[in-house]
């Protein structure tokens, strides 16, 4: 069954601003990278190829990402074992730190396409109960594969 996954973050400064400047560079290319992984089915996109100029809450700095996947071990190996890992490792340069669930991973049917509302609804479950089928993060993955 093919696993969603969405992730959100409120960036240090404005989408256009120098402090996040580097991270909106790669963008175009970690997209690359994860369209040609294997297992990659589906990402959120705006008209710019990204999902940046989605604007889902009234924060300009929050940006949201949902990307859908034939397994979880696919999303796994494009997150920590492709050329995305490098620039993952600087989150920290671009995001403010955030206080509750900031990814969450779950299982939906073939050929549906997460809307970025059910996205948040799948953080918000697993923030207040914890891990389930419903959603999940990595370390509990195994839940998706029972």
């Amino acid at each position: 069954m093919p696993i969603a996954q969405i992730n959100i973050g409120r960036l240090v400064g404005a989408k256009d601003g120098p402090e996040v400047a580097p991270f909106m560079a790669a963008l175009d290319r970690v997209n690359a990278i994860a369209d040609a992984s294997p297992g990659f089915v589906w990402r959120l996109q705006d008209a710019e190829g990204n999902a940046t100029a989605l604007q889902p809450t009234v924060d300009d700095r929050f940006i949201v990402n949902i990307s859908v996947w034939t397994t979880v071990e696919a999303l796994a190996a494009f997150v920590y074992r492709s050329d995305h890992a490098p620039v993952m490792a600087q989150r920290r340069d671009w995001f403010e730190p955030h206080k509750g669930v900031f990814l969450a991973l779950w299982p939906v049917a073939a050929g549906h396409f997460p809307s970025v509302d059910e996205g948040l609804a799948r953080l918000w479950h697993l923030d207040r109960f914890g891990p389930t089928v419903r959603a999940c993060g990595f370390r509990d993955r195994a839940l998706l594969t029972d």
